[in-house]
């Protein structure tokens, strides 16, 4: 069996090995020694939850875990498993690296094709098998939530759960924004071009995803763009402690978001958990913006 950790990764060519059984999840709620004594308090909570349960044999079942380099935090701890199981600290599935790269520039399209066709060739994938892979994917981004209360945007940190999109749902407003699962699970919808390679079509996709925290697109200009398809009445911008690349757009955001006259809430420095207010100053934040 195969798992995944981190966005930005060819779901189409891991789902077509019949191996593939989605990405690593995560139980932040408990205590991790293992995980504390080697990672830096900068690693994401995610990640801390995924070593710990690495050390203890949790994932032996598998055969191989694939990492996204789309992402700071999935590309450290790619490098940290590999240094632990050849220290001979643990052991556990073969890690291997998807080399994404995501700068816009023909070179960048043919280094991730060519990155795509080695890990094809690696996982035993042929070009008919990923060909068929892609015509089934259902590519594209969610919907926003169906309901008919107002619509709240969440940008910023994709969060672990929809803890946060519940808080807006006890002022009776409707939360659109991805979590960490589905922003992994994210794919840009671009249909093959004709004669076009099965690795240059997913190629394409991937590099028009916007999961990546290191992704080199216009998140203001996406934010401005997403308000007027969703008709969002309100945005909250919600930042852990430990995003150092997502935080470096919150003065545009929340500039973009105050000349498009939609009332916003900043919330950063915070508990990936939640666990820190984040809930009852968003339910409180609707109301008021409701009133």
């Amino acid at each position: 069996m195969i798992a995944s950790v981190g966005p930005v990764l060819p779901l189409p060519l891991l789902r077509a090995t019949g191996r593939y059984r989605g990405a690593l999840g995560w139980n932040v709620e408990r205590e991790m020694p293992f995980a504390d004594r080697w990672l830096e308090s900068k690693f994401p909570r995610w990640a801390f939850s995924i070593l710990e349960d690495w050390g203890a044999g949790r994932f032996d079942d598998l055969e191989t875990v694939v990492f996204s380099r789309a992402d700071d935090g999935a590309q450290r701890l790619y490098y940290y498993v590999c240094e632990l199981q050849r220290r001979g600290v643990m052991g556990g599935p073969l890690p291997l690296i998807c080399d994404v790269t995501l700068i816009p520039r023909p070179h960048g399209q043919a280094h991730l094709e060519a990155a795509l066709a080695r890990l094809a060739d690696r996982l035993d994938v042929g070009r008919d098998a990923l060909a068929r892979a892609l015509d089934e994917a259902a590519l594209g981004a969610p919907m926003p939530p169906e309901g008919n209360g107002p619509l709240c945007l969440l940008a910023g940190t994709p969060p672990p759960d929809r803890r946060l999109h519940d808080a807006a749902a006890q002022a009776g407003w409707r939360m659109h924004g991805p979590t960490l699962t589905e922003s992994w699970n994210d794919m840009a919808a671009i249909p093959p071009e004709p004669g076009e390679s099965p690795f240059a079509a997913l190629a394409r996709a991937m590099r028009a995803t916007t999961a990546a925290s290191r992704g080199f697109r216009d998140r203001n200009a996406a934010l401005a763009a997403e308000v007027g398809q969703t008709g969002a009445s309100a945005a909250v911008l919600w930042f852990t402690e430990e995003d150092e690349a997502r935080i470096w757009d919150l003065p545009g955001q929340k500039r973009v978001l105050e000349e498009l006259g939609v009332p916003v809430l900043a919330l950063t420095r915070r508990d990936w958990a939640a666990r820190n207010g984040a809930g009852r100053e968003i339910t409180q934040f609707l109301k008021e913006t409701a009133a």
